[in-house]
């Protein structure tokens, strides 16, 4: 695949995980890619991951990839970030993908905890590397993409911004995110640069395996069909299946039509008629062979008999999801 050679893309919080992925993604597919991370050598914690180790996977995969360290939390430093770029590529930046995210480690520390016995800094914990430094970035992207007149800004969300998942200031935040990417395609439509939120499923990154083999080693039983799903590893996708279909949305010469909604990574994966990086094609969240095998799990292993047809949004709000109601 090479639909993006001659393109410049940055993906931020790319040492490991859903970021790492994309940026792998974006090389397979033949882009320039800048990455960042609070730095270049092994993480100094449990998971692991480099931006060293993601640079020689980009270029393995074809492309070339720039690593430069960077603490989103800290303004200037992200806009030294975006003048370099500007410097070395004569002004061009045609995909910014806002991955960097700080707020793994508090959510599980305030696992179970409602919002009110938290102290009110997790806020700032979850969403200032996360919602914050998603908005620094797109503003210092779009001056560069505005004067070409073309680009696009995707921003990494989640499911939990439809409905309550991990903790309320979590769900705010991605909530927050999702109407970030919309409100900025309407101001960007004129200069025919594109803004959407990109929902992956359930990714197998290090810290989800993690949890996944924690729960499984401490051989606790359980009734939540979620939790054996999680053990299981049950329609998991892998990072790279998110860089793909970036890849694919950044090629697409229709991508304005796109602007300002929502990308569900399984979904878009079906369009353009793309497999993760194991041959497989997982399905959407919402579609109904993952919501029967996940209530049931005794179906999983039948789950290609189930029809892969999305549930309209109007049935899970009326039904299962804990969105706002009207």
């Amino acid at each position: 695949m090479s639909q993006l050679t001659g393109k410049v893309a940055l993906v931020t919080g790319a040492s490991r995980g859903l970021g790492k992925g994309i940026a792998i993604g974006l090389g397979e597919a033949g882009a320039t890619v800048y990455i960042t991370g609070r730095s270049l050598s092994q993480a100094n914690d449990a998971v692991g991951g480099s931006l060293a180790e993601t640079q020689l996977a980009v270029e393995k995969a074809g492309g070339k990839c720039i690593a430069i360290p960077v603490d989103h939390s800290d303004d200037q430093q992200v806009e030294l970030l975006f003048n370099r770029i500007d410097q070395e590529q004569q002004g061009q930046l045609d995909l910014l993908v806002n991955n960097a995210y700080a707020g793994v480690r508090t959510l599980t520390e305030m696992q179970g905890k409602p919002f009110w016995e938290s102290e009110p800094q997790v806020w700032d914990e979850i969403n200032n590397v996360g919602l914050r430094s998603h908005y620094v970035a797109a503003v210092l992207a779009a001056i560069m993409m505005v004067k070409r007149r073309q680009g696009l800004i995707c921003t990494i969300s989640s499911w939990g911004g439809f409905s309550y998942l991990f903790s309320a200031v979590y769900g705010i935040g991605k909530s927050a995110c999702d109407r970030l990417a919309a409100d900025f395609a309407t101001e960007l439509q004129p200069y025919n640069v594109a803004s959407v939120a990109v929902w992956p499923g359930i990714v197998n990154t290090e810290h989800m395996s993690r949890v996944a083999t924690e729960i499984e080693a401490s051989n606790v039983t359980t009734d939540d069909p979620a939790i054996r799903s999680l053990v299981d590893r049950y329609n998991w996708e892998t990072p790279l299946l998110t860089g793909r279909v970036i890849a694919a949305l950044a090629a697409d010469p229709n991508i304005m039509r796109r602007s300002g909604r929502l990308q569900i990574v399984a979904e878009r994966a079906q369009e353009y008629n793309l497999v993760d990086e194991n041959g497989n094609r997982p399905v959407s969240l919402r579609s109904l062979r993952f919501l029967l095998s996940m209530k049931w799990p005794q179906l999983q292993k039948s789950a290609s008999l189930i029809p892969n047809v999305n549930i309209p949004w109007s049935v899970l709000l009326s039904t299962m999801l804990k969105s706002p109601k009207i």
